[in-house]
């Protein structure tokens, strides 16, 4: 119980009324205040206090005020008294509740177990649902240590009802697939370990480091490892993310040689689950690599092109003043010659520097971070491409998106394709995924004068738009978690209880 109360709290849940009041002033002494303090915490809590310091002192002194007492009478309450349990028949009765029978503490357990721990595994949270239940079935609660072994026995039936499931589910080739996976490799079993070397789950666990390329294809890896496990995906949705993470943490944190000493359902489900939420966390640290791969590609350009610009330009000063000395100086001599009348005002390597730097900026800048670009993607990062339109799959929820989603498709079909544009019957969409500034270097007009698309400048486009689209989760991945279909966000009910979910 909480132990600070705020007057208008004590107002609500302490203040007796007249026939409670009448009820206390009946008894003797320090059972006055005994039984008022007992009926009210009953009315709170939907129990009886375990000891007396269960009790907040405050509200204690609270309900002595009411009943013109002193709160030092508390104490004097005899606690394992016959007074005791007189107190607490009479408050049952009053307030309609009965003891819990062993058959009671059967059924909780039985509703612990197919209502509560299916969503939760904290033992505080089926604990106060089973008070909240009691309290519905006008049942007094059992002891603390009696309520504990419930709460843990459903708890345990869930685990080996739902480990049962998943285990009858799973092939005998998937079975012997994730055996082999607490299988030390042949390499490191002579290692002085307590499990032996390395296997193939700690693999699994391992992080594959800061974002590159080689990032990128390790996890992609992986990730077409773990597909071709044929894992109960249906049995593993149903369950809620909260069961889930816990058996993901602990297969996640226990040694291999400790996994191996669980019985088969348990040790296997352990399995299913971290190999079901580590496909999840692979897709969406797939996604994350290739946003962060392709801003990369971009923002280095321009820096380094910026770099070469900073060294080549010769920044000239005092642009207004030499302005208004060419001016002056060709309006008083307007048919001299130019060696003549400005270069004698400015000199001829002033005019070429600020030529220079006038060149330097605009399209020419533009032009200069694009042909970076695609050396760096064309050079280095392309590989990534085929694996990850073979790994990854893309959909979109929103008409206006699908252009991006058909260019993908585009560029699935010719991964593997020699040619540095696209055939001229192949439709390519160029609206909604090529930004104006790169429709001039992605279309190119071949001899005949026809348009061709350039194939690897058409990639660049495309993933710049995946990847913008892709942080505004207008276009999402398919087996992802943080990247998964935002539909799938919104309560299955929300049509039918919008005015509830928006309130």
């Amino acid at each position: 119980m909480r132990r600070h109360w705020p007057i208008e709290k004590l107002h609500a849940h302490w203040m007796l009324l007249p026939e409670e009041k009448h009820l206390a002033l009946a008894k003797r002494g320090a059972l006055r205040l005994g039984f008022a303090v007992l009926l009210k915490f009953f009315h709170y809590e939907g129990r009886f206090p375990n000891e007396p310091r269960e009790v907040p002192a405050v509200a204690v002194v609270y309900v002595a005020k009411q009943l013109a007492l002193d709160a030092g009478d508390w104490p004097g309450y005899a606690w394992d008294g016959r007074a005791l349990k007189y107190h607490r028949a009479e408050i049952r009765r009053l307030l309609g509740f009965r003891e819990a029978t062993v058959a009671d503490g059967e059924a909780l357990g039985r509703w612990l177990q197919t209502e509560v721990a299916p969503h939760s595994r904290k033992l505080d949270t089926l604990r106060a649902h089973a008070y909240r239940r009691l309290r519905e079935l006008g049942l007094e609660p059992p002891t603390a240590d009696r309520l504990d072994r419930i709460v843990k026995s459903a708890r345990q039936g869930f685990d080996d009802q739902f480990c049962t499931q998943v285990y009858e589910a799973l092939t005998a080739t998937t079975r012997e697939a994730l055996e082999a996976w607490l299988v030390p490799d042949a390499a490191d079993r002579e290692t002085p370990e307590a499990g032996g070397g390395r296997t193939p789950l700690q693999a699994f666990r391992a992080d594959a480091g800061a974002v590159a390329l080689h990032t990128l294809l390790q996890h992609v890896t992986q990730l077409q490892g773990l597909r071709a496990l044929t894992l109960p995906v249906e049995i593993l949705q149903a369950a809620s993310p909260q069961v889930l993470r816990s058996y993901r943490q602990r297969a996640a944190a226990e040694e291999p040689y400790e996994l191996r000493r669980h019985p088969a359902p348990l040790r296997l489900t352990l399995l299913v689950v971290f190999g079901h939420c580590r496909r999840q966390e692979l897709t969406d640290r797939l996604v994350e690599v290739l946003i962060a791969l392709v801003h990369r590609i971009g923002a280095r350009a321009e820096r380094r092109i910026e770099q070469e610009l900073l060294e080549d330009w010769k920044r000239v000063a005092g642009k207004h003043g030499l302005l208004f000395r060419l001016a002056e100086a060709s309006l008083a001599q307007p048919d001299g010659t130019v060696k003549q009348v400005i270069f004698p005002v400015v000199g001829e390597q002033t005019l070429r520097d600020l030529l220079k730097e006038a060149q330097a900026s605009g399209s020419q800048y533009r032009q200069s971070v694009q042909t970076r670009i695609r050396a760096s993607y064309g050079g280095h990062y392309r590989r990534m491409l085929a694996p990850l339109l073979e790994t990854l799959c893309f959909r979109s929820n929103n008409e206006r998106y699908r252009p991006v989603i058909e260019a993908l498709a585009v560029l699935e079909r010719y991964a593997g394709h020699q040619g540095r544009t696209y055939p001229a019957q192949e439709q390519v969409p160029i609206e909604g995924v090529v930004p104006p500034f790169w429709r001039e270097v992605v279309q190119e007009r071949d001899a005949r004068g026809h348009v061709r698309i350039h194939r690897l400048t058409y990639e660049i486009c495309v993933l710049q738009s995946l990847r913008d689209q892709l942080r505004c989760r207008e276009i999402w991945v398919e087996g992802a978690d943080r990247y998964r279909n935002p539909d799938a966000d919104v309560p299955g009910d929300f049509a039918a209880n919008r005015h509830h979910y928006y309130q």
